[in-house]
């Protein structure tokens, strides 16, 4: 597999899924160098000074994903990425149909990224059911991606389970950004449902991977996110 010029160490996103900004500054200490991407969410921006972590991460040469999920009108949506796109967030993730999709990336400008959400990690067949959709997982992802490079996104969040059909059937530059990711084994943990290993997700063809709970919760959230990372170094240097 073939991966994009990506440096290694950023190919490690951890998930900044805590209440407040000084929990989130303490990890951030915490993990030093081990990591260099944080995703910072809809918790945290319910916890107020979400820009002011965002701009704190960026004085130390941190790159940021906002993770915010825009879900509105598509003028709604256009202005909110807009109004974010000089923040100097490296990502920002937009649900909907493909004109919302396209007002995001009208609007993202030359730096900030849009991530098109194809099918949460934590949704499976019976949520799909539940939700209205008849179709099949891998049929709705590969078709949401379709829509998103059609609509100017530069990437997708995807299941690893799903990358391998998107890279046979999508055109290779399009980002793709795993969550759920478990080091040791592909068990469910939680609320996600489909996930995979680390190397499991490279080999596939995954350029980032977005990882939460197994570091914030780990005895040491520095030796797992270093863990992490050598595992990344093998797989992308294989």
């Amino acid at each position: 597999m073939q991966h994009k010029d990506i440096p290694a160490a950023d190919r490690l996103i951890f998930a900044m899924d805590v209440p407040d900004r000084q929990r989130a500054e303490a990890l951030v200490d915490d993990l030093g160098d081990a990591v260099r991407f944080y995703k910072i969410g809809l918790e945290l921006m319910m916890g107020g000074e979400y820009f002011e972590l965002l701009d704190w991460l960026l004085k130390r040469d941190k790159r940021v994903f906002c993770d915010l999920k825009f879900f509105d009108i598509p003028a709604t949506v256009g202005s909110a990425v807009r109004q974010l796109k000089d923040r100097g967030a490296s990502f920002v993730t937009v649900h909907g149909n493909q004109s919302i999709m396209e007002a995001a990336a009208e609007h993202k400008g030359d730096t900030l990224k849009v991530l098109g959400v194809t099918v949460l990690t934590s949704l499976d067949r019976g949520d799909l059911d539940d939700l209205g959709f008849d179709c099949d997982v891998g049929e709705l992802v590969l078709s949401r991606a379709r829509r998103a490079l059609e609509s100017g996104c530069d990437g997708v969040i995807s299941s690893g389970l799903e990358v391998p059909r998107l890279r046979e059937f999508i055109d290779d530059k399009l980002l793709v950004v795993t969550p759920g990711i478990r080091p040791v084994d592909n068990k469910p943990v939680g609320d996600q449902k489909r996930v995979v290993t680390v190397e499991t997700a490279f080999a596939s063809g995954v350029d980032y991977i977005v990882v939460g709970r197994p570091i914030r919760d780990a005895a040491s959230p520095r030796e797992a996110a270093e863990a992490i990372q050598a595992s990344i170094h093998e797989a992308v240097s294989a």
